[in-house]
């Protein structure tokens, strides 16, 4: 299954639910007037995004959007080779020998998804998952931890196969 990292809004919008509702809480009598919050639910995974910041539903729509491809990144795992490391993986790897993409770089969410899917089929254990990727451990470890929601997702991995959690 695609996880739909590479499609534009367009295309990833078409394969979703949208619902626009009112957004609660504070925001003056516009705010509960109008339904400016949005909702995507992504069919094939019944993965559901939410937006309700702004006044403006197509603010909320592309932000639910960004939230949406990180929620597919981080909780849909694919096969990797166990020969060598993911092309989004290499891509992501400095002159230095190390994981060094920021979290506004395109190249950064197929990087996570291709990095948890490496440490999913080494069971979770860092080191093995790190020396596929060619980086060392404490690379790969910072990578993960710098994201919260990186770090969660790598610590429910972890625990399915019971190991413990890593720690920022």
């Amino acid at each position: 299954m695609s996880r739909g990292l590479d499609q534009d809004d367009a295309r990833l919008l078409a394969d979703c639910d949208v619902d626009t509702l009112r957004a609660s809480g504070p925001g003056g009598q516009k705010r509960n007037k109008t339904e400016s919050a949005v909702r995507l639910r992504h069919r094939p995974t019944g993965i559901i995004a939410i937006a309700e910041e702004s006044r403006s539903q197509a603010e909320n729509r592309a932000r639910a959007l960004r939230r949406l491809r990180k929620l597919l990144a981080l909780r849909l795992r694919a096969a990797v080779d166990p020969e060598e490391a993911p092309e989004a993986v290499v891509a992501c790897i400095g002159r230095k020998g190390r994981l060094d993409v920021g979290q506004r770089d395109t190249r950064y969410l197929p990087c996570v998804a291709a990095v948890l899917d490496v440490l999913a089929s080494h069971e979770g254990v860092l080191g093995d998952a790190a020396k596929q990727l060619g980086v060392t451990t404490g690379n790969l470890s910072s990578f993960i931890t710098d994201d919260q929601d990186v770090m969660v997702e790598a610590n429910r991995l972890r625990e399915h196969f019971g190991l413990r959690p890593l720690r920022p």
